[in-house]
């Protein structure tokens, strides 16, 4: 014979500060932590806490990038003809250079 479990009332939901999700996301983010394991622990699903941490995360915001435009003309030879600062690498980019060369250096900026 089976063993049934009525649950009467009202269910259980429970509240979890940011301060608590931020602890229980922060530990899942550790290196070799595994999500299932703190999950568990906290008796929640895997899902809550990679919802917790796209929740969390600072939201990306689409913005332009200033440009100046000199009206002098400069040889080629002697400036750059882009140069572009990104979170402090700074990188001068010539006329001549190849797309693909401009393509993987920005990407490897990004890291």
């Amino acid at each position: 014979m089976s063993q049934v479990t009525v649950i009467s009332g009202v269910e259980r939901r429970r509240f979890w500060s940011d301060d608590q999700k931020r602890a229980l996301v922060a530990a899942a983010c550790e290196p070799g932590a595994s999500v299932a394991a703190i999950a568990r622990r906290a008796d929640l699903r895997p899902s809550q806490l990679y919802r917790w941490r796209r929740d969390l995360a600072a939201p990306a915001v689409a913005a332009f990038a200033a440009v100046t435009v000199s009206p002098e003309p400069s040889p080629a030879a002697e400036r750059p003809a882009i140069v572009v600062e990104l979170g402090g690498a700074v990188l001068r980019i010539a006329g001549d250079a190849s797309p693909a060369l401009v393509s993987a250096v920005m990407r490897s900026l990004r890291r």
